[in-house]
């Protein structure tokens, strides 16, 4: 990763991690993605954007592997995801060879504008539902 790139994702993850997960994770509608911490083993929920397509669910990380959500995920892929207001259990699946770009062209546009402006590292994730 270059410096530029690093500042910029030191600088977007302690704004998310600060200011906007914890309010935006309050809003009784956002879409919540809970994972397992790989070192706490407690639940981490986290606020995403993406779309359910039948029995997945779809998203982009912005940072790919470096996203803490993302590493949590290869150390445990079952997860939850509050999709309005309602909790699905699910598996994760990492799909790095999938065109995160052209993926987000099918979510939702705010997060996936925010996504592509922000991201340096684009990776697509399916989390296939089980309830």
């Amino acid at each position: 990763m270059s410096r530029y790139h690093e500042m910029k994702f030191r600088a977007v993850t302690s704004l998310q991690w600060r200011i906007g997960n914890p309010s935006v994770r309050l809003l009784p509608r956002q879409t919540l993605l809970e994972t397992t911490g790989r070192a706490s083993g407690l639940p981490r929920r986290t606020p995403v954007g993406g779309r359910r397509v039948g029995n997945e669910f779809w998203l982009v990380s912005e940072y790919g592997e470096k996203s803490q959500y993302v590493r949590n995920i290869q150390a445990d892929p079952q997860v939850r995801i509050r999709i309005k207001g309602r909790w699905h259990a699910g598996t994760a699946h990492l799909v790095p060879q999938d065109d995160a770009r052209a993926r987000l062209r099918t979510l939702p546009r705010l997060n996936s504008a925010t996504a592509r402006a922000v991201g340096t590292n684009l990776l697509t994730v399916r989390v296939g539902l089980t309830s």
